[in-house]
């Protein structure tokens, strides 16, 4: 298997993958959708009854959702995840517990009338568990409302719930192949003009391939040409990837970490058979 990066950013990634055939790249894109391992809060425990600040100023601990409500969207911020840091709780050394290895815990303190941001959540531990994106609303406070919570965050796939899932417009596509009849094309620029995504140009006196691997293989070039000039195919043995992530992961390590899963269910099927063979 060789993979080529097109493009990498932080959460975003597109490339291309060769010499696999589509039921791996299908494996692959499940992996990425539904096996990668993030942080996500879990549990939230809400402090009920009046809340003094150092003024004397006193608030009630009340908000105008359901504290259901608001652990449900605490539950959907992206928390930042180290995937060779923490193990999942089931497994940790501390039995469940919650210990630095598998837990991460965060308080919220707001005072209204203020509106609660994702950002207002502060980690009990180093500046680096700090949401990155701070600007997600949970919930508005009025006059003399409070919310005080404790909440903490721990390891899930998808596979459990979607609050763990990392990617999303994960998928992929043949690689196109498109092949142009010189002796057939009089320069009309019909197909040019049909292609929604300028993968055909006009240069030196010829229809040319400008950039490949922006076809998405919908025809709109050949029903365009009145000449039959054009054809187009998808390599089944070559595939375009892409997918983004919600900022608990870097794209880079999200891929590195679906790769190593898909890695392991290989090597222990692969185990598996063989002792079946043996026995």
């Amino acid at each position: 298997m060789d993979l080529k990066i097109i493009d990498l950013t932080e959460t975003h990634a597109r490339f291309v993958v060769s010499g696999i055939r589509p039921d791996m790249a299908n494996a692959l894109r499940r992996t990425l959708m539904t096996e990668v391992p993030k942080m996500a809060i879990e549990t939230v425990e809400f402090h009920l009854g009046p809340i003094r600040d150092e003024d004397g100023k006193e608030c009630e601990s009340v908000s105008p959702l359901f504290d259901e409500i608001i652990a449900h969207r605490l539950g959907l911020v992206p928390i930042p995840t180290d995937p060779d840091l923490y193990v999942f709780k089931d497994k940790c050394a501390c039995d469940g517990e919650g210990c630095p290895s598998c837990t991460i815990m965060y308080s919220l303190n707001k005072k209204g009338p203020a509106e609660v941001y994702s950002g207002d959540l502060e980690p009990l531990g180093g500046k680096e568990l700090r949401v990155k994106d701070e600007l997600i609303p949970i919930v508005k406070l009025g006059p003399k409302q409070a919310l005080l919570v404790y909440a903490s965050a721990e390891l899930g796939t998808a596979k459990r719930h979607a609050k763990w899932q990392v990617t999303s417009a994960t998928g992929y596509r043949y690689y196109p192949t498109v092949t142009i009849d010189l002796s057939k094309c009089d320069l009309c620029e019909e197909c040019v003009k049909a292609c929604p995504r300028d993968v055909l140009a006009s240069k030196d006196e010829k229809i040319v391939v400008a950039d490949l691997e922006n076809c998405i293989l919908c025809s709109a070039c050949i029903n365009a040409c009145p000449r039959a000039a054009i054809t187009t195919h998808g390599d089944n043995s070559k595939f375009i990837f892409e997918f983004e992530t919600d900022g608990s992961l870097s794209a880079k390590d999200t891929l590195r970490k679906a790769l190593e899963i898909l890695e392991q269910r290989f090597d222990d099927f692969r185990e598996e058979v063989g002792q079946l063979i043996e026995g």
